[in-house]
């Protein structure tokens, strides 16, 4: 942080350090600092970004807010008398600084949720219990009590015991000074009772855990740079060596040495003692990455989903107390507490895992670039097929456009070829499975010539749908307006929505009709590769199958070593990986999200399809990609079969342009669900009128009408969309309205700001 943002910020947070009022936020849909005072036993202890227990309501119920404020006047002019005590303050130090306390605030604006509801979701669950921690007591001795030591009178054991406690540079616990002075409490308890010991409650590691887990990796010198690589450090090298904002959006073809950019611009950074922050969009990707920046980098910290309380709370901090150079992770990893960041890198930044879809709904890479911008520091986003809405920023100067046009040594781009399914027709006496015979003959060639291959197929399950042949009834789910999955080897029908399950039906309750199982899912894909392949060790990679931790990095080891010939799995296989005796990709299906009722359906399938391609041809073999389709026409299917980004994104943004649609003009969508449709219903049309009557010329509504997915969970959806070509007249008509709005019943309101999916 340089000099001149960091005086910004504290200015920004100014406290009275013993001021006796304190502004709480609670994680509450509530927009609103409360006053409370600050009793005398807590001033100069309670600290801004400190979690408080408060008394809320006329029913004073204990609630747990984030100290924001602490001045000498209440806030809002609030009367003296009526504010009511703090009860407890529970962190020392606190866990948001200044910077973080700035960024929630932003976020709870731009994103229509309450500061508190921002500043809860900055802190991890096992952060906030301090999971893997236990209250000790320790014994403390005055320094009267050590200055007037040789002048009391104490029975020996009192003396031994006190001389112990002196002499130690550590606080010591009863158990502790007991073991050390080889005496029973009784003597402690004794100097305690003439007041020449006191205690203190701290927090510290259980016993016998380890901090941090940290697997040794064999160090590796850089790699030699191409001579694209260099002209893109050198490029940044301003930034990096700087001490001001620049956001850099790397488009590299697949196999083109992102990563190697990302190690040397990171090396920049931490030679000047400052921290980068890695954020890849799938945990699949983590131990590979991890693995790598281990290599170069001593300290590592990783945050993600799949680990325990007691990990992310020791990772967390590790990166608070400056122990970190670098942490990787998923998302929420774009709050890491690190206090001297110095770069922050977004890989696969076109991702849609990277939106958060529970208050507040976030984008992280949004979120970066303001964190990054209100710090001073550069923020570089990778990918081989960017967002449209980055590469527009690229395009129209926000960001500085970086290019690795060319695969490490030269290695070509891998030779697509298209399979029509129309064409297809099943063996006899078998239905049309998921693998075509072109597709089957090409894997033969490969396993035979000692090549791996990869199938991807974004769809669980072993029959995707279950429907009657006879009256065309669709066995849904009970709660979700979705269609139940069959998984075979569970012997359950589960709705992938709600994760609810039972038992596969045998008739249509509409007609008695015996019913009919059809569709691929990887479940059924998986049996059918290992029928047609005996020989070959198949592994499946999807939700269903990397439950337990560590299984990701367990399947992609044993890929990496040539211990499994065929790896197939979902959308998690599709990017960022590296293996390079990969010699056969097949999409098995490269519809599954091209007609969805979306305006990214096309620049998603455009992304799989390319990305996948890319996991091939990474090594000294030639490698070559199969994709299979009912609709080989498709300008995104086509690009992507000719690795064209550029045309794809001349194409795409032309039609955006045409419909004013992101990232020619900004989205923010309203989904009212409830139990009871009639009465959504007539919410949304109520506060629709209400918009549209205060709405600025430029602003449009569009809706209100059911969601593409109507009932998810027992409740049903309606949703409105509001666009506007700036974001500023969306933000001001929803300060405007959300705090008169009045919720019906049971009715619930989603506001979601730049949605990623309109489903």
């Amino acid at each position: 942080m340089t000099p001149v943002n960091a005086k910004r910020q504290a200015a920004m947070f100014a406290t009275e350090a013993d001021g006796p009022y304190a502004g709480i936020v609670l994680n509450r849909p509530v927009d609103q600092v409360f006053s409370y005072r600050v009793p005398k036993s807590m001033q100069g202890r309670l600290k801004v970004g400190a979690r408080v227990r408060v008394p809320l309501g006329r029913g004073n119920t204990p609630a747990v807010g984030y100290c924001v404020t602490i001045g000498v006047d209440p806030e809002d002019g609030v009367e003296p008398d009526r504010v009511k005590d703090i009860l407890e303050v529970m962190d020392d130090p606190p866990l948001i600084d200044a910077p973080m306390l700035e960024l929630t605030r932003w976020m709870g604006s731009y994103y229509a949720c309450s500061w508190g509801q921002a500043l809860d979701a900055v802190v991890p669950a096992g952060v906030k219990k301090a999971a893997g921690t236990l209250m000790r007591t320790f014994l403390i001795v005055p320094e009267e009590t050590k200055l007037a030591r040789e002048t009391l009178q104490l029975p020996p054991k009192q003396a031994e015991a006190l001389a112990v406690l002196c002499r130690s540079n550590e606080l010591l616990t009863l158990d502790d000074a007991c073991r050390l002075a080889r005496c029973a409490p009784g003597p402690i308890t004794a100097l305690k009772q003439k007041g020449l010991l006191h205690t203190v409650k701290r927090r510290t590691d259980k016993p016998l855990v380890d901090r941090v887990k940290d697997e040794p990796e064999a160090v590796r010198a850089p790699l030699d740079l191409t001579d694209e690589q260099r002209v893109v450090l050198d490029t940044m090298a301003p930034a990096l060596d700087g001490d001001g904002f620049a956001a850099f959006l790397l488009h590299g073809v697949t196999g083109s040495g992102k990563t190697e950019v990302y190690l040397s611009a990171i090396e920049r950074v931490v030679a000047r003692g400052r921290e980068a922050i890695v954020l890849v969009p799938e945990i699949s990707l983590t131990p590979q990455t991890i693995r790598r920046f281990k290599r170069r980098f001593p300290k590592i910290a990783v945050l993600h989903s799949h680990l325990s309380d007691v990990e992310r709370h020791r990772h967390w901090r590790a990166i608070a107390a400056g122990e970190v150079q670098v942490v990787v992770g998923a998302r929420s990893a774009v709050f890491a507490p690190a206090r001297n960041l110095g770069l922050i890198v977004i890989d696969e930044e076109h991702e849609s895992t990277f939106k958060q879809e529970s208050i507040p709904r976030y984008h992280a890479r949004d979120v970066a670039i303001v964190r990054a911008q209100k710090l001073g520091v550069p923020v570089l986003l990778g990918s081989a097929t960017p967002a449209m809405e980055s590469w527009r920023n690229a395009e129209s100067g926000r960001y500085t456009k970086l290019t690795l046009s060319k695969r490490v040594a030269e290695r070509p781009m891998p030779e697509v070829g298209l399979i029509d399914l129309r064409n297809e027709k099943p063996e006899r006496g078998h239905a049309l499975g998921g693998l075509s015979a072109p597709l089957r003959l090409a894997m033969r060639e490969a396993l035979d010539d000692r090549g791996q291959v990869m199938l991807l197929l974004n769809r669980r399950g072993f029959h995707t749908f279950i429907l009657c042949p006879k009256c065309g009834y669709i066995v849904k789910c009970d709660a979700c307006d979705v269609a139940l999955t069959h998984h075979k080897g569970r012997k359950r029908a589960m709705c992938h929505t709600c994760d609810a399950e039972r038992d596969p039906p045998e008739f249509c309750p509409s007609c008695r009709t015996g019913l009919h199982y059809g569709g691929v899912g990887t479940e059924r894909l998986e049996r059918e590769v290992r029928a047609a392949f005996p020989d070959a060790v198949v592994r499946r990679m999807d939700s269903d199958t990397m439950r337990s931790p560590g299984s990701h990095e367990q399947v992609l080891k044993a890929f990496k070593n040539g211990e499994v010939n065929i790896l197939l799995g979902t959308q998690m296989i599709a990017k960022g990986l590296d293996f390079p005796d990969v010699t056969l990709v097949g999409v098995v299906n490269a519809d599954t999200s091209l007609h969805l009722p979306d305006f990214r359906a096309a620049e998603r399938t455009f992304q799989l399809v390319a990305q996948v391609a890319g996991r091939t041809g990474r090594g000294d073999r030639p490698g070559k990609v199969l994709v299979q389709t009912f609709c080989p026409d498709e300008p995104a299917i086509l690009r992507a079969r000719e690795h064209d980004y550029l045309g794809f994104v001349r194409h795409e943004l032309e039609r955006r342009r045409e419909h004013r649609l992101p990232p020619f003009g900004r989205i923010v969508r309203l989904i009212a669900r409830g139990p009871n449709e009639s009465e959504v219903r007539r919410f949304l049309d109520g506060l629709a009128s209400i918009l549209k009557s205060l709405a600025p010329d430029g602003v449009v509504l569009l809706g209100p009408s059911p969601a593409p997915v109507m009932k998810i969970k027992n409740l049903f959806r309606y949703h409105l969309r509001l666009q506007a070509p700036t974001a500023r007249p969306l933000q001001e008509m929803l300060h405007q309205i959300l705090p008169t709005v009045v919720l019906p019943g049971e009715v619930e309101l989603a506001v979601d700001v730049d949605p990623v999916s309109l489903l």
